[in-house]
């Protein structure tokens, strides 16, 4: 069965062909001054099904996501990312960090979301802009010897009056930029739209390096270019990133990498829509930034999150509300219940039918609502046996990555794990379960006093992200 991703380039879906055996794909990673919120997460989501549905088709995926710490300045939209203070420098002002521990601490702590997300991460490359600054260095280089590049006070330049169709993915207002409306004017400039391969350093900075032109550092741009062709080649089967990559990064990712390449640099652009938040857009200046440790701090899982994504199309912009989480929540709160206490942990044979279906819906630009859908007539449906009903949900989650599998481990650490070996009695099992159903109904008060009967009866639980632990 074919795969078609809606591709950005050519503004239809397309029939998905890799370049070669194994697909490869490069996706926009974080810039790390600062933790990422949950509508960063959107497009880690897209890159992970993007993965998934490549893998349930049969295909091997090389993924890489970088990690920008150097090089992208300070800006209300990407239009001003040659304009202001770097983002790390500017941070490592603020907190009396360095600039490189900064970008350590953010680093971990967008790893440790992206799992909590239940993202595929194995033999993903995340690597650092700072790791490859000899081959941005190499690029802007070549750019300067064929003429698409030049400097002039503050830096080197690219010239995108030389590079036909400039622009191709769309976004870009012309007459904004003639006006100067999204981009300070800067007089060298020979175009207004030609941006920054490398900046010169105004003044001593942390992270700057020797180069050809004199001391600095690299533009936001050239470290993409730079680090899928150091680790994918010259050509990409897939880029995926948000929308808002479109007008500029991506449009000069594009330029760059075509000018010393002279092939098409990516042959499948996705980008997803954005999250708002009670109705308004989610932006640092408004206040409204949330992280995914204030969506476990109000008591719901991260899956939940990742479940209510899923139930809009990637493509479609959404509207956050603590209501429409909470909905989520509760039903996927209501599908592990099933998988543990309906189905037998024996699983049988994937039911074809619902296979089918379901390969129809995700390979059709990860159609997820509709999956998910399927996933509750599955449910629904007494013509399918609980074993076989078992094996399909979880053939449907190895895309979906709810967590299906993990239902099982908890139960059994529950009850037939941890408690067994201590010789727990059943009574106080059937209060831990008792006590696992009123913290997920949000009854805290009656949590609590389940917690104190299992306490007083000579046992200590104690709450983890892996489920209940109990102890003498």
């Amino acid at each position: 069965m074919p795969i078609h991703f809606y591709n950005t380039l050519s503004k239809e879906k397309e029939v998905f062909t890799p370049l070669k055996e194994e697909v490869r794909m490069y996706s926009c990673g974080p810039t790390v001054y600062e933790r990422a919120h949950i509508g960063n997460m959107r497009s880690y989501l897209l890159s992970d099904l993007v993965r998934r549905t490549l893998e349930y088709n049969g295909y091997n995926v090389k993924q890489v996501i970088n990690i920008t710490d150097v090089g992208h300045l300070t800006g209300d939209n990407e239009g001003d990312a040659d304009t202001g203070e770097d983002r790390q420098e500017k941070a490592a002002k603020l907190s009396g960090e360095s600039a490189q521990d900064i970008a350590e601490k953010y680093t971990s702590l967008f790893k440790e979301d992206i799992k909590k997300l239940n993202l595929k991460t194995e033999g993903t490359q995340f690597p650092k802009a700072t790791d490859y600054i000899a081959e941005q260095i190499a690029m802007v280089e070549t750019l300067m010897e064929i003429g698409h590049a030049y400097k002039i006070d503050d830096g080197i330049y690219f010239d995108t009056s030389v590079f036909k169709n400039y622009g191709q993915l769309g976004g870009i207002d012309t007459q904004e930029l003639e006006e100067g409306a999204r981009v300070e004017k800067n007089e060298q400039k020979k175009n207004p739209s030609d941006f920054a391969l490398w900046k010169f350093s105004q003044e001593k900075r942390q992270q700057e390096w020797e180069s050809p032109w004199g001391v600095g550092f690299p533009g936001w741009h050239i470290e993409c270019s730079a680090m899928s062709r150091a680790l994918l080649g010259r050509q990409v089967d897939i880029h995926t990133g948000g929308i808002d990559h479109i007008p500029i990064h991506h449009n000069n990712e594009i330029a760059q990498s075509e000018s010393i390449n002279k092939k098409k640099f990516v042959n499948y652009w996705m980008h997803n829509a954005f999250i708002n938040i009670e109705g308004r857009r989610m932006g640092k200046s408004l206040g409204n930034l949330l992280t995914l440790d204030q969506i476990i701090d109000r008591g719901f899982s991260p899956l939940s999150y990742r479940y209510w994504l899923m139930t809009a199309h990637y493509k479609t912009p959404v509207n956050f509300t603590w209501d429409a989480l909470e909905g989520s929540h509760t039903a996927l709160k209501k599908l592990h219940r099933y998988f543990v206490d309906e189905l037998s942990l024996k699983s049988g044979e994937i039911d074809s039918s619902y296979k089918e279906k379901f390969n129809g819906y995700i390979n059709d630009d990860l159609d997820t609502p509709k999956a998910i859908a399927l996933l509750w007539s599955l449910v629904k449906d007494d013509s399918i046996t609980p074993e076989n009903k078992r094996a399909t949900l979880l053939n449907f989650d190895t895309v979906l990555g709810l967590g299906l599998s993990e239902s099982d481990k908890s139960l059994d650490k529950l009850l037939h794990g941890t408690a067994a070996k201590l010789e727990v009695p059943e009574e106080i099992q059937e209060l831990i379960v008792e006590r696992e159903e009123a913290r997920e109904s949000k009854d805290f008060e009656k949590a609590d006093s389940l917690r104190d009967l299992i306490e007083k009866a000579g046992y200590k639980i104690e709450d983890s992200e892996e489920g209940p632990e109990l102890s003498k």
